[in-house]
């Protein structure tokens, strides 16, 4: 039972970041506004999707979108890789919605399909995917070389984002816009995301370690002689 509902709430989440990507790329195309390319930007078609695929935002819904497809065929799924790539999407997804709800969402305004696109990505996307790991499991699946391995992925991506601004002037989020900040403080707040991520991670293991599930692999039989 548990496990038929795990496949519905993960392939509904899959359904909504699908579907709000869509929505996002057809924004694109059609020279809509939108929350995550540089909205109003005078720029070509193929920055646009560029800056788009550059987002922290955008990635982490990757990453939700793979692994709520995975989970939707197989709830127990499991393997190294695997579970690095699954605290990717809880992190990623939950610094996501955090830092949107905190720092990002007042700059913002957007109506129509771009307002419906936000909302899937920053709100419906992070806090359902919480809770379904919160809800469903399976566990224990977190050790500290697997939060080690998770962080590969967020220390890439900000180096990216530095060099790439040191050529193209362009960041995706004003905590980071080295060109109007400066790069000691775009540090410090990249810093201080890093930070939250790792109290994060080490809450998410500890979690991992003593919540119960209501997703997990059946205890063997024991035979009765």
């Amino acid at each position: 039972m548990a496990a038929g509902v795990s496949r519905w709430w993960h392939g509904v989440i899959a359904v909504v970041v699908a579907g709000s990507l869509v929505v996002q790329l057809v924004l694109l195309g059609t020279g809509g506004a939108d929350a995550n390319s540089g909205e109003g930007a005078v720029v070509s078609l193929g920055v646009r999707i560029w800056r788009l695929f550059s987002y922290f935002t955008i990635q982490s819904n990757l990453f939700v979108l793979a692994v709520c497809v995975v989970l939707a065929a197989r709830p127990l799924f499991d393997g190294p890789v695997w579970r690095v790539v699954r605290l990717d999407a809880l992190l990623g997804i939950l610094i996501t919605g955090v830092v949107y709800d905190l720092v990002l969402a007042n700059q913002v305004h957007l109506t129509g399909w771009a307002h419906v696109a936000t909302v899937g990505f920053h709100y419906v996307s992070p806090w359902a995917f919480v809770l379904g790991w919160l809800l469903f499991g399976p566990r224990s699946r977190i050790s500290w070389a697997t939060v080690a391995a998770a962080f590969l992925w967020p220390a890439a991506w900000l180096v990216y984002i530095f060099v790439q601004g040191a050529f193209t002037h362009w960041y995706p989020y004003p905590f980071l816009d080295v060109t109007r900040i400066g790069l000691g403080t775009a540090i410090r707040n990249a810093v201080f995301v890093v930070l939250v991520a790792v109290v994060l991670a080490v809450l998410a293991r500890l979690a991992d370690r003593h919540l119960p599930a209501l997703v997990s692999r059946p205890k063997a039989k024991i035979p009765v002689n």
